[in-house]
């Protein structure tokens, strides 16, 4: 299969101003993918700076390997971006990373690869791992999960509505033959939803929760924050982009927390010297403009949030 896919990093110039980066400071891309926003971090970077990076895609990885090779300021490492705490203190990094850009969710070539099996819109293996070498694909979970778990997989990481009816229809199916491409699931959900979303594929919502949970991309999400957090020096930025409502609200809520302090009970009094804040929201949240959704529709449903470790 061919690597030359179309690769557009989403709101590439705002995650640049977002970053602030310092020609010769220490930044971190926990999710490398073709490198897009990594190589224009490079670009920015002086002999002094230097970039490291994380995938756990073998493909994005051997990419990165090719610019590591070339350019002695950027390292690359295979992993899920929760092992971002541990990599820092390997490389002697904790508490001294200017900047560290998380970018959620699949990436354009994953999706545009067919036998990755992420996309409904192409006909493939039924798999949606990042990590094609761990864990089980999503032909073998659905091959043996129980009704109640996938409609809970479906309600809680797809807010699906009409979870009860796909989950049904896959139990039914299996029982006749296995699920093992992306055209049988598509077509069975397509079939079991009785109403459709304008301008939506109805299998968009069941695919998105099916391969969230098939790469605990929340928990990972949820893993790597306060690591983030650990690895900034005092006034380093912490970029994330978001592309699915769920993740986008536990971005928010965590640095509404870091610098706020846990919500208190009403009615109760303060207690101790009030809290300390790790991180200070910088802006608001930002989209991309309608150029950009132009020219990339996948930028569409991207949120990009900016917070900066407090002294």
């Amino acid at each position: 299969m061919s690597e030359a896919y179309a690769h557009r990093p989403v709101l590439l110039e705002e995650v640049l101003a977002g970053l602030n980066i310092r020609p010769d400071g220490v930044y971190l891309d926990g999710t490398f993918g073709r490198g897009g926003h990594s190589h224009a971090i490079l670009e920015c970077l002086g002999p002094d700076g230097r970039l490291i990076a994380i995938d756990r895609d073998p493909r994005a990885v051997a990419m990165a390997e090719q610019t590591a090779a070339r350019d002695a300021r950027f390292h690359i490492e295979r992993g899920a971006f929760a092992m971002l705490g541990q990599l820092a203190a390997n490389l002697g990094l904790q508490g001294r990373i200017d900047g560290i850009l998380l970018d959620l969710g699949v990436s354009s070539p994953q999706l545009d690869d067919a036998q990755r099996g992420f996309s409904f819109l192409q006909d493939g293996p039924l798999d949606m791992r990042m990590d094609p070498d761990s864990g089980v694909s999503a032909a073998q979970w659905l091959a043996q999960a129980g009704e109640s778990e996938i409609v809970r997989v479906l309600k809680v990481y797809g807010e699906e509505r009409f979870a009860r009816r796909i989950a049904r229809a896959i139990v039914q199916k299996r029982e006749e033959a296995p699920l093992l491409t992306t055209r049988q699931l598509a077509e069975l959900i397509a079939a079991a939803v009785p109403v459709r979303e304008k301008h939506k594929h109805p299998a968009t919502r069941s695919f998105q929760a099916i391969r969230i949970f098939i790469n605990h991309e929340l928990e990972e999400l949820e893993a790597v924050l306060p690591q983030a957090v650990d690895a900034l020096t005092p006034g380093g930025r912490l970029a994330v982009i978001s592309f699915h409502s769920l993740e986008d609200r536990m971005v928010k809520r965590f640095i509404r927390r870091e610098y706020q302090g846990e919500p208190q009970p009403r009615g109760l009094p303060l207690m101790g010297h009030g809290h300390e804040p790790r991180l200070r929201p910088v802006g608001k949240a930002i989209r991309a403009t309608e150029q950009e959704v132009q020219e990339n529709p996948r930028s569409r449903s991207a949120v990009l949030r900016i917070a900066e470790r407090a002294a």
